[in-house]
Parts: structure tokens; sequence; C-alpha cells
């Protein structure tokens, strides 16, 4: 069997170390391919280079004759193109993965059972914090997206900057089972007010929007995630004033 061979020129200098160039790298050689590794170790030798092959950046790879180009040619080569500017679930998923694993491992420590009705009062309560967190990293980002759809917001703007906070707050109140007076009528009162909004802008008015929820720089579909993430905070809630008549 002949052996598959590719050429690859990469940035190693004692300051930089290419990222781009090692993922190339990695990526020839889980492919099958044997990569005859040329490293670039000084800016001269990467000037160069670019001049000699006409090429603006580095790292850059050949197979066989053919020059494919840097690594994200060769994800697109090798059919894993990445998509920078599509919507994606991604970011939500990855989320509510951790916090209901989280949720599960607490909640073994606290009672001993890893499934159990803490945990999921946990999982909802951590999920809270978690994307009250994600908002306070950028609150200008997040309050300008958040404007395109919620309806309270548009008519009271500090809403939008409040927001963030006051899930945050209602998160932790209810992860620590304190003060329910306080953490009930809030998390119903911005559940509620999101699942309208959501709603109607998806639902009836048909927009397609991004969610704010997880940060302004979110590329989450605005859908039934932003509306689940609402509706688990109403249930939250709703779960906290009904478990005393329950017990």
């Amino acid at each position: 069997m002949s052996t598959k061979t590719a050429t690859l020129y990469r940035m190693v200098m004692p300051d930089h170390l290419c990222p781009s160039g090692l993922k190339a790298k990695w990526l020839l050689e889980s492919k099958g391919y044997t990569v005859e590794d040329h490293p670039l170790r000084t800016r001269e030798e990467t000037d160069a280079f670019k001049a000699e092959h006409n090429v603006k950046t580095t790292p850059q790879a050949w197979i066989g004759d053919d020059r494919i180009g840097g690594y994200t040619d060769l994800r697109a080569h090798f059919g894993e193109a990445i998509d920078k500017g599509g919507t994606s679930y991604k970011p939500v998923i990855a989320l509510f993965a951790m916090t209901a694993l989280m949720a599960l491992g607490a909640a073994f420590v606290a009672t001993g059972q890893p499934l159990s009705v803490l945990s999921a009062e946990w999982f909802v309560s951590f999920s809270m914090c978690a994307l009250a967190y994600l908002k306070l990293r950028d609150v200008e980002s997040f309050s300008t997206m958040f404007l395109n759809y919620d309806l309270l917001a548009p008519r009271w703007v500090p809403y939008a900057y409040a927001y963030p906070f006051a899930e945050g707050l209602a998160g932790v109140l209810m992860t620590a089972h304190f003060l329910p007076w306080v953490s009930i009528p809030l998390a119903l009162f911005i559940g509620g007010i999101g699942a309208v909004s959501v709603f109607k802008a998806v639902y009836v008015d048909k927009r397609e929007l991004k969610c704010a929820c997880v940060g302004g720089d979110s590329n989450v579909p605005l859908g039934f995630v932003s509306l689940t993430e609402n509706l688990f905070m109403i249930g939250m809630a709703l779960w906290m004033l009904a478990k005393p008549l329950l017990a």
C-alpha cells in the first residue's frame, strides 16, 4: 500500500508556536497522512516563505502536489468545514449537559442519591445561574440583543440591564432554598414575561432572531430552547409554591 504524504509549513518560533499549525499537523496525521513537517523558526523565514508561495498566512499544507491551504482549508478539504456564522444549539446543549451533571453530583454528595427531587431542583437553579453568568459577561451586548424581542424591555430599558442580575439572584436563592418569598415571584415575573415574549416573536410574528439566553454574542436561534429556559423558571417557581402543600 502506498503511504499518504502531506507537506506542512508552520510557524515554530521561540515566542510563538502557531496553534493552527499544530491543529493542521494533528488533522493530517489523524487522516492517515505522513506529514513532512517544515517549521518556520524566524520571522524572516516566514516572510520569505509567504513571498515565495504568494500566500498571506501560515500554516500552509500540500497533499501531493496540490496546495490545500491553512487549517480551515484542510477542514473543508476533509468535509469538516467550520461554520462560524450560522446558528447553533451547541452552546445550550453543552450548558444544560454540564448543569445536569453538576446537579447529579451535588445531589449525590448531599443525599447519597444522584437521581432525586433535589437533583431536578438543582438542575434548574444551576442552569439559571449559568445562563445568568453568560449574560453578565457583557451586559451591554446582552441588553442590545434582548431588546429585539422582549415585550417589557423596549418600554423600560433598564429591565434589559436588570434581567441577568434577577435571573442569577433567583437561581442562587433557589439553589439554597433561601428567601422563597423573593425567588418565587422574581422567577415567575421574568420567566412569565420571557415566555410570552419568545412565543410572540417566534410563533406569532414568525421572526428569525438570535437568542440572548447565553449572552449577547450568541448564535443560538430564538425558539424552543429560549422558551424552555423561561418555562423552567416558571415551573421551578410553581413547584416551590406547591412543595410545602405536598409535604
